[in-house]
């Protein structure tokens, strides 16, 4: 890999070194290098003849495809800013990141038209570039295809610094509105090669499948930039919305040789439920199935190893504000219930609320150092400087280092329960709950009594043709937790409320049972 200062330098030194390589599979279509770095090259010059200036920023509101990921490095080569937007987002929440971001322009996916059209209204953006799709058509709402079939004048390339800001990341906002976290080329190229190193993979090595929402910060760095910097494919899945996209999504690890195939805890516990054909068991090349996203289930895991012996469940943990990988376990060094090592080159340490790092296997809340921690908030000076403190990111999730720089996580701050004194931490409960066999989901929060003491209660989605009772699941709690932890109510819900990785949005859950109360 040759050096970069930004992400259109690695598509160029890709296209130099090995113009006839595939890098791109989209359904039918295939692209090389070449071939990608053309379509590069014709998307900036639009934006640079639309006047795109360094450090300007442009949202991107798109599913899965090529184009996206060609956009990404297009906004990149004029110094740019992209902004990745959650598609399931509704119309005033992307209004919002739009206006926030300070964004000029929209790439948008036609698809996502019902909550887009309007945008040019309630947002400060200039223009819409359509993808697939073009509801309308002005001088305000363009059409992609006519940029890709007549490339203008090539675009000069912006003068690029490791530090420039590259991306910002919204925050999923599980408190207020959403935060942007700033992240420079840098950030992510650290993240990257880290990231490369701890799994020791090499140039034309990563080959991955991206079938997650590339929107989100875990499937960017992992399943599309990195590949890319290894000058390996990125298979592309635009949806897996049912069991015939999933046979699918299975048939292309097996076929195309997928070395690492990156999941969420929701996947994973699909698959270690799933009968799969003898053949995808015995012929896989997948060496290490990673989870990220959200923690997994210790019955998941142990269900997973049962049933893959080729392939190992590796758990890894991220947040957006450190570009995002964090730590992950390798098949060299796993270790159950654990999220791995922190990545070569990054500190992780658990500190107190006085600011004191703790011994090796007590509790504390989890702070990042290190190359991959973001520039702050965009336009959140005093947010950011609440968020770092030395060069340290504090991430808000409580956890433990053990003697061998294993991190386990144990929950998050926010979510922690304090009844009378004692701290409660929902996963511990929630991990029994999912030793039962009809539970599919759950999700713990704490509801404060007139007291001001937070009483835990109980989310369960029941797997599919199971019925159960409250009394059944206190029954079956007892003997496992002290009385302080049980659940004083445990509710039933048909589906948890989720983001796009998969992680239960427990925000939604607090906001139901206040009208439940």
């Amino acid at each position: 890999m040759q050096a970069a200062d930004n992400l259109y330098q690695i598509v160029k030194n890709n296209a130099q070194e090995a113009a006839h390589k595939k890098i791109l599979i989209d359904g039918k279509l295939t692209l090389n290098n070449q071939q990608f770095i053309e379509k590069v090259e014709a998307v900036a010059s639009y934006l640079y003849q639309m006047g795109l200036q360094p450090q300007d920023k442009v949202a991107l509101l798109m599913t899965n495809s090529w184009q996206f990921v060609v956009n990404l490095f297009a906004i990149n080569k004029l110094g740019g800013v992209a902004i990745p937007i959650n598609t399931f987002l509704k119309e005033d929440e992307i209004a919002y990141i739009l206006n926030d971001s300070d964004a000029k322009f929209l790439f948008a996916s036609g698809k996502l038209a019902p909550v887009a059209t309007s945008l040019l209204i309630k947002s400060k953006i200039e223009k819409i570039i359509w993808v697939d799709e073009i509801p309308l058509t002005n001088d305000r709402n363009l059409d992609y295809a006519a940029i890709i079939e007549c490339p203008r004048s090539t675009a000069p390339e912006a003068k690029a610094h490791m530090d420039d800001l590259t991306l910002i990341i919204y925050t999923s906002g599980t408190t207020g509105k959403p935060k942007g976290a700033m992240l420079s080329f840098r950030n992510i190229y650290s993240n990257v090669t880290s990231s490369l190193q701890a799994l020791s993979l090499t140039s034309g090595g990563a080959r991955m499948i991206c079938y997650l929402p590339m929107f989100h910060s875990f499937t960017l760095t992992v399943s599309v930039i990195l590949p890319i910097v290894a000058n390996s494919e990125i298979i592309i899945m635009r949806s897996i919305a049912t069991k015939r996209d999933f046979a699918l999504l299975l048939k292309q690890v097996l076929l195309k040789r997928v070395k690492y195939f990156c999941g969420v805890p929701e996947v994973f516990s699909a698959l270690s439920r799933a009968q799969l054909p003898w053949y995808f068991y015995a012929f896989h090349a997948v060496q290490g199935f990673i989870c990220g996203g959200a923690p997994l289930a210790e019955e998941t895991i142990l269900n997973f190893r049962a049933k893959f012996r080729r392939g190992t469940l590796l758990q890894g943990y991220g947040i957006s504000e450190c570009s995002p990988v964090v730590s992950v376990n390798t098949p060299a060094a796993n270790r159950l219930g654990s999220v791995g090592k922190a990545l070569p080159g990054y500190q992780v340490a658990c500190f107190t609320e006085e600011l004191q790092v703790v011994a090796a296997d007590e509790i504390g809340e989890l702070w990042v150092k290190g190359d991959c921690v973001m520039q702050g908030y965009y336009k959140r000076p005093e947010e950011s400087a609440a968020a770092m403190v030395n060069g340290w990111f504090r991430t808000g999730d409580i956890g433990k280092i053990d003697r061998d720089g294993f991190i386990f996580i144990i929950d998050r701050k926010k979510d922690l329960i304090i009844n009378k004194g004692m701290n409660i931490y929902p996963r511990e409960i929630e991990e029994v709950l999912y030793t039962h066999p009809k539970v599919n989901a759950c999700a713990v929060i704490g509801l404060k009594d007139k007291q001001e003491n937070e009483l835990p209660q109980a989310y369960i989605e029941l797997k599919e043709d199971s019925e159960g009772s409250e009394e059944e699941f206190k029954i079956f709690l007892r003997p496992h937790l002290a009385v302080f932890k049980l659940p004083r109510r445990i509710l039933f819900i048909k589906k948890m409320p989720r983001n796009a990785t998969g992680k239960i949005l427990k925000r939604e859950l607090r906001e139901l049972l206040q009208q439940d109360i």
